[in-house]
């Protein structure tokens, strides 16, 4: 009977590999998602890892992912950043879905920049926006951390009183003002997917407290709050989830308004990084 290895073990295979590409030792982890991986072309790029080559990496199905790890410098931080992430929708489970982060987390990032492409709930906002998350709605339905935890990774029971750091979220409000970029601010929840959702769910989803939705993003952030990690989530609404004007989807539409938007994000994120404590 062959034994799967442990997580730890996992993870130290796949950073010993990511390692033996690249001398660089990041200090900040950054996941780009749907129509976002413009931001890639700003990193002074070290060593670019096709998912594939890493052991225990997925490989991203989706569009716009373009599914590779790159490590660089982002202004003169050194970074690594995924151009494409994964989603429970794939097929894959939230410990498949969140493996990258430890492994950037191994590989010395102690901060994670996450950010996504969502629907806006919020009847002020505009396709375009950009949204600093406050917290978070774990509708998924599973969690990454369900299963034996090794406490040389994080602790069994972490604590989510403030996952998205208070110091980082303040930072990034002075930035966007600095930059003289519109800065929403408010819940994400997260949802399994890959549909979208019906009236009466966004209905449900904005009573009980949720902003923006989307598919991705919450994992990540639980298993970076495991790490010790601390967050900062930054969305694009990339379109308007209101009940009672909705119109159907188009996902052409939504990777061009995360498109058109994303230029802001990456002066936004280029700068935070650069200031970041």
């Amino acid at each position: 009977m062959t034994v799967a290895p442990l997580l730890r073990d996992r993870i130290q295979e796949a950073a010993e590999l990511v390692g033996r590409r690249s001398a660089l030792r990041p200090e900040a982890a950054i996941i780009l998602g749907t129509g976002l991986g413009g931001l890639a072309e700003e990193i002074a790029v070290d060593a670019e890892i096709p998912y594939g080559d890493i052991p225990g990496f997925p490989l991203s199905t989706v569009e716009s992912h373009s599914g590779r790890l790159l490590l660089g410098r982002l202004g003169k931080r050194p970074v690594v950043a995924m151009q494409g992430r994964f989603h429970c929708y794939e097929g894959y489970d939230l410990q498949q879905v969140t493996f990258p982060v430890r492994v950037m987390h191994a590989l010395g990032a102690g901060t994670l920049i996450v950010s996504n492409a969502c629907g806006g709930m919020h009847p002020l906002w505009a396709p375009g926006d950009l949204v600093l998350l406050s917290d978070h709605i774990n509708l998924l339905g599973d969690n990454p951390l369900v299963g034996a935890n090794d406490d040389r990774l994080g602790p069994r029971f972490p604590d989510m009183s403030a996952p998205y750091d208070p110091e980082l979220r303040a930072l990034a409000r002075r930035v966007a003002l600095e930059l003289g970029i519109v800065l929403r601010e408010g819940v994400y929840v997260a949802v399994p997917g890959p549909n979208l959702e019906t009236r009466a769910e966004y209905r449900m989803l904005r009573g009980v407290g949720a902003d923006v939705v989307g598919m991705s993003t919450v994992p990540e952030v639980i298993v970076a709050v495991h790490e010790g990690m601390r967050v900062v989530g930054i969305s694009i609404v990339t379109d308007q989830c209101l009940p009672d004007a909705l119109e159907p989807a188009d996902i052409t539409r939504i990777i061009a308004t995360a498109g058109r938007a994303e230029p802001h994000l990456t002066r936004l994120i280029s700068t935070l990084v650069e200031r970041l404590p």
